[in-house]
């Protein structure tokens, strides 16, 4: 077994620790529960010598057992899986930001197909006219994978995991693949072929939005976000020529998590002491706190962060650290509510095996398990229509097999754990003009400004004003 650095991965699909071992402390075990093991043991082995000596065709065993562990931790919760090599090798590009394939980032809908998201800029599937919003009904690779039926080239994404629909799409650069799209005006779907090309995710981007006002998007928590966000505050200083903001918005929304250490991290760049996060498990070893160090780089000027149910995991911490923290209003919809840590444990032959070990607290104790993050200020793009209502994106709640919020914190009311059907609209992103959610936030911004300022002009007031002579009274006395 290989040798990996400790780090933790959070997102609403995948969260993950990068564990240098395993270590398994077998003690105080009864008989009886060792004798239950034993033959529980005793039944997948006689089932497995059972299929290899009768069934009707001839069986792959490692294949069969690979099968059984993954139908054994879909017993567990939504987050814990197998991961086959290609799958851990998937999931180590992913913290890197760079791979060969579309350039599109996905979510799941409610109704099974995969949907957009949001074409990242210059990418194949920007420049084939991929849009936000678009279904993404059937995957055509040129290269058909090997456990497809012969005559089978396309396969409908409906009931498709995320993960299989992204390692359909990405593949070799220079090769093709063929995606059907659906979208709103559309009767029905269109082919779209589009080249594989090399992708790489810058994953902070910002810019003046107006001036002293500077807005900072962070897509994901991967191995060089907070070195990114440093560059481009540092870039937003120099441009505005601002040692300190007038204010800055901060935007997560649909961002899906991504590596502990760096949500973290980016929470130390406006915060200079106390808790960011702590997470607690079955076992003591699961017990870590996470603290801000003396090294705030940034000035004390306003922040807003902007949320919806699409920002999950690690940028629920970094809302949540700064929201406990008093450091940051908190603006938008209620977040994906994913609050659980998992490991992810090195197996044999490049597998892995990611196992929820933990849960994870904001710094008021808080666990957002289900519930999420509720904003400071409530904020929803408009659209009352009934197919908005019906397109509300999944979050936590509607996983099969999540944890309740009960699980992570007893002494919670049942009415916490619920949360409206408010439609969802993908905001047009970092346009003031036409997303309401980063209007509100500069409008936020610029009210605490202003506050802040008058409060200042009425203390020098106050200080400037003259004491009212000894022989003369302070007021003057009631007739």
């Amino acid at each position: 077994m290989h040798r990996e650095r400790i780090r933790i991965f959070l997102t609403f699909l995948a969260g993950v620790t990068f564990s240098a071992g395993v270590l398994v402390v077998a003690g105080g075990v009864g008989n009886t529960a060792s004798a239950t093991r034993y033959d529980d043991l005793g039944l997948f082995t006689s089932v497995l010598r059972l299929v290899r000596q009768n069934y009707v065709e001839e069986v792959d065993e490692g294949a069969l057992v690979r099968g059984a562990v993954r139908g054994m931790l879909n017993e567990l919760d939504p987050h814990s899986s197998f991961l086959d090599t290609e799958a851990y090798r998937e999931m180590q590009v992913d913290t890197r930001g760079e791979f060969h394939g579309l350039g599109i980032e996905i979510t799941k809908r409610r109704d099974g197909f995969i949907e957009v998201i949001a074409p990242i800029d210059g990418t194949p599937a920007d420049l084939a006219g991929i849009r936000a919003r678009d279904s993404i009904v059937a995957i055509c690779p040129t290269e058909v994978p090997d456990d497809w039926p012969e005559d089978e080239t396309c396969r409908t994404t409906k009931n498709m995991t995320l993960f299989e629909a992204v390692q359909l799409m990405r593949g070799k650069r220079g090769t093709e693949i063929t995606i059907e799209i659906f979208r709103e005006g559309f009767e029905v779907p269109r082919e779209v072929t589009i080249k594989r090309e090399l992708v790489q995710i810058k994953s902070v981007t910002g810019r003046m939005v107006e001036p002293g006002y500077v807005y900072v998007r962070i897509r994901s928590f991967q191995e060089r976000t907070v070195e990114e966000l440093d560059d481009v505050l540092q870039e937003l200083h120099e441009e505005s020529g601002l040692s300190t903001f007038e204010g800055l918005v901060l935007d997560m929304r649909d961002n899906p998590g991504g590596l502990l250490d760096q949500a973290v991290k980016v929470s130390n760049v406006w915060l200079t002491d106390g808790l960011v996060v702590y997470t607690k498990g079955r076992v003591a070893e699961q017990r870590h706190e996470f603290r801000a160090q003396n090294e705030g780089s940034e000035p004390s000027y306003p922040i807003a962060v902007l949320v919806n149910e699409g920002s999950a995991s690690a940028s629920e911490i970094v809302a949540g650290a700064l929201q406990d923290q008093h450091r940051a209003l908190v603006i938008g919809e209620k977040t994906f509510g994913k609050g659980s840590v998992q490991t992810v444990y090195p197996l044999e032959h490049g597998a892995g095996l990611r196992l929820t070990t933990a849960l994870y607290y904001t710094p008021a104790g808080r666990s957002i398990q289900e519930v999420g993050i509720s904003p400071d200020i409530a904020v929803s793009p408009v659209d009352d229509s009934p197919d908005s209502v019906a397109r509300r994106r999944m979050r936590e709640r509607d996983l099969e097999g999540h944890f309740r919020h009960q699980d992570a914190d007893p002494d919670a009311d049942e009415e916490d754990a619920e949360s409206d059907d408010t439609v969802r609209e993908l905001p047009a992103e970092g346009d003031a003009a036409t997303d309401v959610q980063l209007a509100r936030a500069l409008e936020v911004l610029k009210s605490w400004t202003y506050f802040e300022r008058l409060r200042g002009e009425t203390g020098q007031m106050q200080a400037r004003a003259p004491k009212a002579s000894p022989a003369e009274p302070a007021t003057t006395p009631a007739p």
